[in-house]
Parts: structure tokens; C-alpha cells; sequence
């Protein structure tokens, strides 16, 4: 964030800087004679041009941030319009009387052309042979003159300030929304996080009494799972071989707490693409399944299906129902959670379908890999 402000900052000053260098220069390359530089001219040019610079700096230096950038429209304005007309009077009243004075030279040394004469060439009266009448060129007061110079120099400063302004307040959103994407997610993933180890742990504890070596071994799974909860999940992305594994492990510790009658089907392949994904993005649909889909009474299964194809990751999971299940499958946490995940990492590239009827409850969730 600093790196991008300062980039803003010195792009600015950099093409402040660009300008008054080209236009402290011209006069240098116009008064350019055939052997050397007319410098009485240049001086003279460049202390014309001297005032309007200090008139840029201080709307630059001064106005900009004392009024524009805290929100104070009103007295900005007024301020602008007060050194304008301070300053148009002032440069009047500095170079001279504030008579019109047609003859004088817009730089010192420069003279003015003579005007231009007809010349006879035919003997058509009223035609190209008359002299013509010299033109009167249009001057305008020379307070209106500085006036206009001085809104386009005022004009100028602030719209680069403007424009320098909007774009770290731009920066500066990114960098907030980002912050609390990321902010989110943490939260949801800690969410996540107990649930899955308080389910766990009561897996474990109705095993102990029916075979603790079983128990023991499934202790050590537990802990490998625990560390890659602790980890490997604070990362942004996870390798998917690893967050494969997780899920395997996982099941297989949810296996030991049911019988034969439950129907686990796990269809992965085993050559995985070298991609990346957010952790733990499966695991609360996997959750939601065993939570909502399995019965100690009544036949019941799960599928879990997942693939990688033409650059997405297809990952699909159903799991009977319940009769007796009053919160039902869709209303869940877990749901919600990776729900508001996938919009958060995602922000609409990706599909999550969601559909059940009497006896099945199934997901289809797809994400570009």
C-alpha cells in the first residue's frame, strides 16, 4: 500500500515537474538566435511566467489541502475566486497603467509586423487591384487576459490534484476490501474449524469402549487433521493433493463410528492436477452430509464424487435423508459458511446447485482451477 501511495505521489510531481520545465524552457529554444540566445528576452519571458508559477504552488501547496482535500468545497472556491482576482488586479496595476497599448511587443525586442498593403494588379475597381484596409487586430484587456491564463494554471493544478487523489482513495478501498475479505474468511474458517474437532472427538469417544487400539490409531489421524487445521489452513491456497488427503482422512475416522448399513462411496482419482484451492472449502459439506444424512435405523448413504476437467474443479456430494431431521440438510451452518466463502474468494465465477427431493439431498459445486 505505501509502495503504490508513493508511485501516486511521485507520478504527480513528476508531471508538475515535466510541465513548468517545458514551459521555463520554451522561451530558451523561441529566443534562440542564428549564433547565440537572446538572453534579455528569455528573462524577460521567464519573469512573466514567474507569477503564474507561484500562483500554481500555492493553490498547490497551500489551498489544495487546507480546503479541497478536508471537504470544504465552499471556502475553497471563495479562496480561489479572492486570489484570482488578487492576483489578475495585482499583475495589472504591477505592468502598467491599464491603457491598451496595441504597439507593444508581446516580448521585449519582438516587433511587431507591419501591416499589410494591397497591391495593384488589376484594373478592376473594388476588386483585387484596391488597397485593402488594415485589419485591427482584437486585444483584450490585459486583466482579462491574466484572469483566463490564471483559471486554466488553477484549473489545471487541481484537476491533477483531483485525479491524484481519487486514485489513492481508490488504492486505499482496495486494500480495505481486501483486508476484509480476508478478515472474513478467518472468521469463517474458525467457524469451521471447532465443529469439525468437537464431531471428531465424539467419533473417538464412542470408540474407546469398543476397540482402543482402533482408538489410539485414530488419535494419531486426529492429530495430523488438527495440524493441518492449525497450519496449513492459514494459508490463502492449499495444494489440492493435500486438501485430498485431509478429506480421506477425515472419512475414514467418520467411518469408525457407523456400521455396515451406512453406504460410503468416495470416487477420487488418484493422479490429481498440481493445483491450488482454499482449504477446507469441502469440509463443511462433507460435515452437513454426515450430519443430516445418516441413520442408525434406517439404510442411508453418502457419495462423494470429485474431478478435474477443462480447468475446473467439479466436486460432487449427496446423502439420503431423514425422516425425523426437523432442521433439515439446506439450513445448516456449514452451508451458509462456504456459501458466503465461495462468493468472498470467488465473487460469482463458480456454480453451487443445490437440489433434494424426498430421500436425497445433493451439491454440485464447481470452481475454475
Amino acid at each position: 500500500m505505501k509502495i503504490r501511495k508513493g508511485l501516486i505521489k511521485y507520478t504527480e510531481a513528476l508531471i508538475v515537474f515535466t510541465i513548468w520545465l517545458f514551459v521555463f524552457a520554451a522561451p530558451v529554444l523561441m529566443f534562440q538566435g542564428d549564433d547565440s540566445i537572446i538572453w534579455s528576452n528569455v528573462f524577460a519571458a521567464w519573469l512573466g511566467v514567474l507569477p503564474f508559477f507561484l500562483l500554481f504552488m500555492v493553490n498547490h501547496l497551500l489551498l489544495s489541502p487546507l480546503f479541497l482535500f478536508r471537504n470544504k468545497k465552499l471556502p475553497y472556491l471563495i479562496s480561489v475566486i479572492v486570489l484570482l482576482c488578487t492576483f489578475s488586479v495585482s499583475t495589472f496595476l504591477i505592468e502598467g497603467s491599464g491603457q491598451l497599448n496595441p504597439e507593444r511587443a508581446p516580448f521585449p525586442g519582438h516587433q511587431q509586423p507591419p501591416p499589410l498593403q494591397g497591391q495593384n494588379i488589376g484594373p478592376h475597381p473594388g476588386g483585387f487591384g484596391q488597397q485593402l484596409p488594415p485589419r485591427n487586430p482584437i486585444n483584450f484587456p490585459p486583466f482579462l487576459n491574466t484572469f483566463i491564463i490564471s483559471i486554466l494554471v488553477i484549473g489545471f493544478d487541481t484537476g491533477l490534484r483531483m485525479i491524484s487523489r481519487w486514485s489513492k482513495l481508490e488504492q486505499e478501498k482496495t486494500v480495505l476490501e481486501k483486508e476484509n475479505v480476508q478478515n472474513q474468511l478467518a472468521f469463517l474458517r474458525n467457524q469451521v474449524s471447532p465443529h469439525f474437532f468437537m464431531n471428531t472427538l465424539n467419533n473417538i469417544h464412542s470408540l474407546i469402549d469398543i476397540d482402543t487400539e482402533e482408538a489410539k490409531d485414530s488419535i494419531i489421524k486426529l492429530s495430523k487433521l488438527m495440524r493441518h487445521l492449525l497450519y496449513e489452513s492459514e494459508a490463502e491456497q492449499t495444494p489440492l493433493k493435500k486438501e485430498i488427503e485431509f478429506i480421506r482422512s477425515y472419512i475414514n475416522l467418520m467411518k469408525l463410528r457407523f456400521t455396515d448399513k451406512v453406504e460410503i462411496e468416495v470416487a477420487i482419482p488418484e493422479n490429481l492436477p498440481d493445483k491450488t484451492i482454499p482449504p477446507l472449502l469441502f469440509t463443511s459439506l462433507i460435515e452437513n452430509a454426515f450430519k443430516h444424512g445418516i441413520s442408525y435405523k434406517h439404510p442411508s448413504f453418502i457419495r462423494i464424487n470429485l474431478s478435474v476437467a477443462d480447468g475446473w474443479l467439479n466436486f460432487d456430494i449427496a446423502n439420503s435423508k431423514q425422516v425425523n431431521d426437523t432442521n433439515g440438510p439446506s439450513n445448516g451452518i456449514g452451508l451458509k459458511n462456504t456459501r458466503q466463502r465461495l462468493d468472498l474468494l470467488y465473487a460469482g465465477n463458480y456454480t453451487f446447485d443445490i437440489s433434494e427431493n424426498e430421500n436425497e439431498f445433493a451439491i454440485k459445486l464447481s470452481l475454475p482451477v
